[in-house]
Formats: structure tokens, sequence, C-alpha cells
């Protein structure tokens, strides 16, 4: 291959680097977008997703009220009581509540020692099991890297350590990528 090919391909996988992640966000977004948009068969094209957005926000606001809140209360206890509709409704709730809810789970990354000379990244999930009789244990959450499934593990507490000053963001991002994305430093 000659110099010149060479340096063609090269300028062509700088450029795939470039262009590929960005269309395919791009891509991911639109069609995200699309969705919600066409969730009411609204003629005007964006005023579906406006609609959309406004329900929830009003529904949130819903339940917040004093008013009201004891209404969505009732529900939810009817919902607990139906058994597949218990375990699919409580579990989508605990996970929405992780990211978004006041009670978020992913803001404490640790670090867990899984042998002499091997860790993982984590973040504690749960910091007392006491109600499963471990009381020297911690939930810890594992993401798998290039995916958003993960593993639960409960491990002894004094194989984990928090990181201070982490920023919890930066490390969800780094374990995703598989330890290819940059972790700045939190000093600076």
């Amino acid at each position: 291959m000659s110099f010149t090919s060479k340096r063609i391909l090269n300028y062509f996988f700088k450029g795939l680097l470039f262009v590929a992640p960005l269309a395919l966000t791009a891509y991911i977004i639109w069609q995200i977008v699309l969705f919600l948009d066409n969730l009411l068969p609204v003629p005007i094209p964006g005023l579906g997703i406006l609609i959309v957005f406004g329900m929830i926000t009003f529904i949130g606001y819903l339940a917040n009220i004093f008013i009201t809140r004891p209404i969505f209360e009732l529900v939810e206890r009817w919902l607990f009581r139906i058994p597949l509709v218990n375990i699919l409704y409580t579990s989508i709730k605990d996970l929405m509540s992780a990211f978004v809810g006041d009670k978020k789970k992913f803001n404490t990354p640790a670090i867990v020692k899984l042998s002499e000379n091997m860790s993982r990244l984590g973040f504690i999930t749960q910091d007392n099991l006491a109600m499963i009789g471990e009381d020297e244990m911690v939930a810890v959450y594992l993401p798998h890297s290039y995916n958003f499934s993960g593993n639960c593990f409960l491990v002894p507490r004094d194989n984990v350590r928090i990181l201070h000053g982490a920023n919890s963001t930066e490390v969800m991002k780094f374990i995703v990528s598989g330890g290819v994305s940059e972790l700045s430093d939190p000093k600076k």
C-alpha cells in the first residue's frame, strides 16, 4: 500500500471515529423524540411530545399536592396487591427512582476488592443489609461494560472503599465504556 493510500485510509478512520458516534447519538435521540411525539396522534409535529411532557409534569404536580397525594398512594397500594403487576411496577419504579428520584442510588462510587490483585468499580446501593441478617455486608451494583445491565453483589464492608470526591456520572461512563473514557482528576 502506498504512502498516499495509507494516509487516505487513516483520514477515513479518523473521520469515521468522529462521524459514527455523532450520527448514532443523533439517530437514537431522533428516534426517542419521534416515539414520544407519536404517542399522541396530533397532526402538528412536536406538539405530541410537548403534550406528553406537560401531562407528565402535571401528574407530578398532582402527586405532590397534599389533597391528591392520598389518591396516588391508594392507586399504588392497589397495584402492590396484583401479583405480577406488583413485581413489574416496583422493579421499574425502584430503577427509575435510582436515577431521578429523591433516593438516587448511583451516587456513591466505590472500589470493590474481588481478590488480592483484582478490584472493580461499582456503586453502593444499600449500606444497611440488617433486614436480611447481614450487618457486615453492603450491596454494590457493578455495571457491565458497553451495556447498561449489571449485577448486584453483597460484599463484606471491608472489601469496599468509597471514592470520595469522584464524580458519579464520570465513574458510570468509565465503567460502561469498559475503562476507555477518561476520568478527570477530582482535585482539579
